[in-house]
């Protein structure tokens, strides 16, 4: 059985208010050429498909065609649970007529796992799928007592024992395993550390197909995997680099793997420097279009840096500056060390603006306004 574990798409994403849908449409075209040159046999979805709850219109259309293509032009199984950004009713909709044509949508929240058996030439393989469910979920639709996202998945996990016949076993989860690597984008499923599960609760199945952690990663046991999202979601993920994992999974059950890299339409990058030097670098970068934050180093005024950056990096979506906040001067506030720079920052303006240095007339007007407006906030 060659199937390909994917997850987190996070369609209808936006980023600093930039629609990452088209970014989204180009690696899911990728998705769709593996499926087709590598024969795989069925594709599973570990949750987020959507964003959030109530997805955008061009969302659920891109859902649409992608699903169109791998099962109705390729002939190839799709297994969907949701994650904790669905809604798994409106994700839902239609389950039981789309299974009919090999569109597995897996359960609901805290009800008892759903199953779909596939054969392959070496026999069947059953499926399991753990769509997210809080332990409030699954206290009220199993009547068990549990408290912690473990006892919940252990709850579910206890029932998937109960059907299993023996077969080869894969089960979808959306979940965070403890020990997982984070990253800023990925929403918290609770506080306090409460949403952890142990890596354990999965040891005996053939394959875990996990969702929820962004960054591709395994956990404990090379079986029990991430294949994190399809993109980078935050500036905290630059360093990652976005698959797909493709199994095979002999008639033991024993699991080759494979991540097969994803190319993205534009890369996500910090680049820190000053600014005249990031200036002439973007002239010559080939990646002058990724999206970008950028540090900059300078500790003087720079007049209209967001605009002046963004003729030559397009897609600049986030500036800092902390070169004016770490000017030399240790342990003070950052307030304290921005007064301090204060009047050395408008003499900066003013040069630039006007081509001219500010008198020694127009530095004491503005040092006593200065002094004026900072005893005004003790005040």
């Amino acid at each position: 059985m060659r199937f390909l574990h994917t997850s987190d798409w996070h369609l209808g994403r936006q980023f600093h208010n930039i629609s990452l849908l088209e970014d989204q449409r180009h690696v899911l075209d990728q998705l769709v050429d593996i499926v087709r040159h590598r024969q795989v046999d069925t594709v599973l979805v570990s949750g987020d498909i959507y964003d959030r709850a109530v997805p955008p219109a061009r969302a659920i259309s891109l859902l649409d065609d992608v699903i169109y293509r791998i099962n109705t032009e390729l002939g190839v199984p799709m297994l969907f649970i949701a994650g904790n950004h669905d809604s798994a009713e409106r994700l839902g909709f239609g389950a039981r007529a789309l299974a009919r044509n090999g569109i597995h949508i897996m359960g609901q929240p805290g009800h008892a796992p759903a199953s779909v058996l596939l054969p392959d030439e070496m026999g069947e393989v059953m499926f399991f799928g753990l769509p997210y469910a809080d332990p409030v979920t699954v206290r009220h639709h199993l009547g068990v007592e549990v408290h912690s996202h473990e006892q919940a998945m252990a709850a579910l996990l206890q029932q998937v024992s109960e059907q299993n016949q023996g077969e080869r076993t894969v089960v979808l989860a959306h979940c965070f395993v403890d020990g997982g690597v984070e990253s800023e984008s990925e929403r918290p499923l609770s506080v306090g550390g409460a949403d952890r599960v142990s890596a354990s609760l999965f040891e005996h199945f053939d394959y875990a197909a996990l969702g929820h952690l962004h960054a591709p990663q395994s956990r404990q046991w090379s079986h029990v995997r991430y294949s994190g999202s399809l993109l980078k979601y935050s500036f905290s993920e630059e360093k990652q680099h976005k698959s797909v994992t493709l199994v095979d999974m002999d008639a033991q059950g024993r699991c080759e793997i494979e991540k097969i890299p994803l190319q993205p339409l534009h890369d996500m990058r910090i680049l820190q420097g000053h600014f005249d030097e990031l200036l002439k670098q973007g002239r010559d970068d080939p990646g002058h279009e990724d999206y970008l934050l950028i540090r900059l180093l300078d500790t003087h005024a720079i007049h209209e840096p967001m605009n002046r950056l963004r003729e030559v990096y397009p897609n600049v979506l986030h500036l800092e500056r902390p070169g004016l906040l770490h000017n030399g001067a240790t342990g003070e506030s950052s307030r304290e060390r921005l007064a301090m720079g204060e009047l050395p920052l408008f003499r900066d303006f003013y040069t630039q603006m006007t081509g001219e240095e500010l008198a020694s007339r127009g530095q004491k007007l503005v040092a006593g306004l200065l002094d004026e407006l900072h005893r005004g906030e003790e005040d």
